[in-house]
């Protein structure tokens, strides 16, 4: 190649030099991989991991669907997340192979999937599995098999690398010799997928509280009162499920419901699903005494229990709940947030290929970093053996009482919290320099919002105000990065890049953080954007003809179904959200359509929940359900000394109760004729009639009760 310059001979030499040295950065960047294939202009981290495989992954776009059909091939759509265990095992031992790859690149167009950027293919595709297998063996990663036209005709999970060659001649000769079963499967396996989301609107219902006290019965008998969580193994921490029974403990002063929360809360801060070192919980815990956790760390999850564990310190006032409180805070703020006050979407599993190994000891390891009194203590204190409490090494857990190891070691408590404090800062900071998990450093909405709401009930669970500022920092993050002045939202964020237009729990999980938002603060900017986002979604999202909202918005291209998330899991379903939403924000604006939407999508599912007996799937419906019943409470604060008075009403839990207010009157309708001079008054209302004002927030509190 031949170079012409422009410049002076002066300037000739420092040129060359640098022209060389970028020119033996991209040789050595070209060199670096045998493979490169079309997922590296994308930025998702675990799409991105793919991107130097020998197979010929594409992203899911316009060019790989078309490629699909102009050739004629099958597709392989392989769906995973970032911090998944067994989508790396996958990988290393099929998708890395040059074997594998050869066949894959020959007979199909491969496609991955983040499914944490794009849930709405995950549902998909899952669905295929969970029809076509009869609900077993579907997880991630997910391995589906479709037409040119993206119909699936069959879908699995992990599979081992001979299994995975089996597969993948077995459909080879399918779409070579049997095309017409394909087609058949593809089009029972669409029709099945259409239909799952299909639930009669019934008018509305009245409610009971007896058909409650069946709802929290079915959930509280799953539940094991011993160690906490459902029974049996693995265990998932499903955050909604307690978040339902302690309102329902609240609301009806059921024991058994606030038993379930607390024999689950306890077990879990004192389990190995918990960093007892850095905070913060991982995805589940594969036994049934949340002893051996699956170690990924997910921002969905750390959001929710950061509300749970907030809400219950309020109910119950537990040091051991504020120890995670703060801790979970601690370890969002060092390891999970960037610059702007963003939050990344997870901590992988594994380390230097294994999984769990940044978290685990050796008792060795254990008595050459203490002093040799310090580390019997500690030994005891988190269950360590010399032999190891979990495949040859240890899981710091809890499973002896303080009582007990005070009496062996002669110990007070407070020389045995000094003994735990100072040992756990060391073997923190030696863990420190270990090989990090791979962090995933996207920032999606719907899970921001999650943590926000968490951040919020974490400041008024204790007032610390870093609390507040940091969700404060990360509401005005996602407003500026994620938010569009008519209200249309963004689904991922990463390297300055916004790609993927949002879906229905973005906006769900969005509206409720900046209604909690408002409730702490009384800054009306957040209320208005929470109903800004709200009449978006119904202009985009609702669906007249069924009554529901629907996952994807109608600026979407469509897929072979179009999703609805109706029942709740670790996540709250999407329409649940919303309908949470719609009859929170009833109360504050006076739009009856909101009130009236809310209520058909309840009355919908009062009949699956009780006819199942499945509350657990439906758990944040039944939290809707308790809130129609006991009327909400809006407790109107107004004067200028509001924010002292609002901390003290907010140090209690209440559930069903909205705040409104301001030095002012604002804008809203309940809280016109409200201000007195000088004075600054708490109302306690129900549908607008407010009972006498008073000054105190005790004397407020006394004109509260559910039971």
């Amino acid at each position: 190649m031949k170079i012409h310059f422009l410049f002076r001979p002066r300037f000739l030499c420092p040129l060359l030099l640098t022209l060389l040295m970028l020119q033996c950065r991209m040789s050595s960047q070209q060199t670096d991989h045998t493979y490169t294939n079309h997922l590296i202009n994308e930025n998702s981290p675990y799409l991105l991991q793919h991107a130097h495989n020998p197979v010929e992954w594409y992203p899911w776009d316009e060019e790989a669907l078309s490629k699909a059909k102009s050739e004629n091939k099958m597709m392989i759509i392989s769906i995973g997340y970032a911090a998944c265990h067994w989508c790396h095992v996958m990988e290393h031992e099929s998708f890395e192979d040059d074997t594998v790859a050869a066949q894959m690149n020959e007979l199909f167009i491969n496609i991955k999937v983040d499914r944490e950027e794009r849930p709405d293919i995950d549902d998909v595709y899952m669905t295929a599995c969970q029809l076509a297998s009869g609900g077993r063996g579907c997880g991630w990663p997910l391995n589906a098999f479709a037409l040119p036209d993206g119909r699936p005709v069959w879908a699995g999970t992990y599979f081992p690398k001979d299994q995975w060659m089996n597969v993948l001649k077995q459909f080879s000769d399918m779409w070579q010799n049997d095309k017409e079963k394909l087609l058949d499967y593809a089009e029972k396996l669409t029709s099945g997928i259409q239909q799952q989301d299909q639930i009669v609107m019934g008018a509305p219902q009245d409610l009971h509280l007896g058909d409650a006290n069946t709802m929290a019965a079915a959930l509280i008998s799953k539940v094991d009162m011993d160690r906490g969580g459902r029974k049996g193994a693995p265990k998932f921490p499903m955050p909604t499920n307690y978040l339902y029974l302690l309102d329902y403990h609240l609301m009806t002063g059921s024991s058994d419901a606030l038993k379930a929360v607390e024999v689950t809360l306890d077990h879990m801060a004192n389990g190995g699903i918990y960093d007892q070192l850095g905070g913060g919980f991982a995805r589940y815990s594969t036994d049934q005494d949340w002893i051996a956790p699956h170690f990924e760390k997910m921002m969905y999850d750390n959001g929710q229990l950061l509300s749970l564990y907030s809400k219950a310190y309020q109910v119950f006032n537990t040091p051991l709940y504020r120890k995670v409180i703060e801790e979970t805070v601690e370890w969002l703020r060092r390891e999970m947030t960037n610059e702007e006050g963003g939050f990344y979407s997870s901590l992988d599993a594994d380390s230097e290929g294994v999984e769990g190994k940044f978290y685990v000891w050796s008792a060795a390891e254990i008595d050459s970093l203490l002093p040799e009194g310090d580390a019997d203590v500690y030994k005891d204190y988190f269950t360590i053996k010399s032999h190891g409490n979990w495949e040859e090494t240890n899981i710091l857990f809890r499973d002896l009482a303080e009582a007990q190891i005070l009496k062996k070691h002669a110990l007070t408590s407070e020389e045995l919290n000094r003994i735990i404090e100072r040992s756990n800062k060391t073997l923190f900071q030696f863990r420190s320099d270990r090989i990090r998990p791979g962090l995933d450093d996207k920032v999606l909405t719907s899970w921001n919002s999650l943590m926000l709401t968490g951040l919020l009930d974490a400041y008024k669970a204790t007032h610390e105000s870093n609390f507040l500022d940091m969700a404060l920092k990360n509401a005005a993050f996602l407003k500026k990065h994620m938010m569009k002045a008519d209200g249309q939202l963004w689904r991922n964020f990463k390297d300055g890049q916004v790609k993927i237009n949002a879906f229905l729990d973005d906006y769900a999980f969005l509206i409720e953080a900046f209604t909690n938002l408002y409730q702490v603060t009384f800054q009306p900017q957040w209320l208005n954007d929470a109903k800004k986002l709200t009449d978006y979604t119904l202009q985009h999202f609702f669906d007249d003809s069924t009554g529901f909202f629907n996952y994807t918005s109608d600026l979407d291209p469509p897929l072979v179904a179009r999703k609805k998330e109706l029942g709740d899991n670790v996540i709250p379903g999407s329409n649940s959200a919303m309908a949470r939403n719609l009859n929170l924000l009833s109360h504050y604006f006076d739009q009856s359509e909101y009130g009236e939407i809310s209520d058909a999508l309840l009355s919908a599912f009062i009949g699956p929940i009780l006819e199942s007996g499945q509350t657990s799937f439906y758990s944040n419906w039944a939290r809707l359900y308790l809130e129609k019943l006991h009327t909400t409470y809006e407790i109107a604060i107004v004067g200028s000394g509001y924010s002292k008075t609002l901390r003290k009403m907010q140090q209690s839990y209440l559930p069903n109760a909205i705040y409104m207010g301001g030095a002012e009157e604002g804008d809203l309708s309940l809280l016109q004729d409200k201000l007195q001079a000088g004075k600054t008054m708490i109302y306690v209302c129900q549908n607008k009639v407010c009972q006498l004002p008073v000054e105190e927030p005790s004397a407020a509190l006394n004109q509260i009760t559910y039971f």
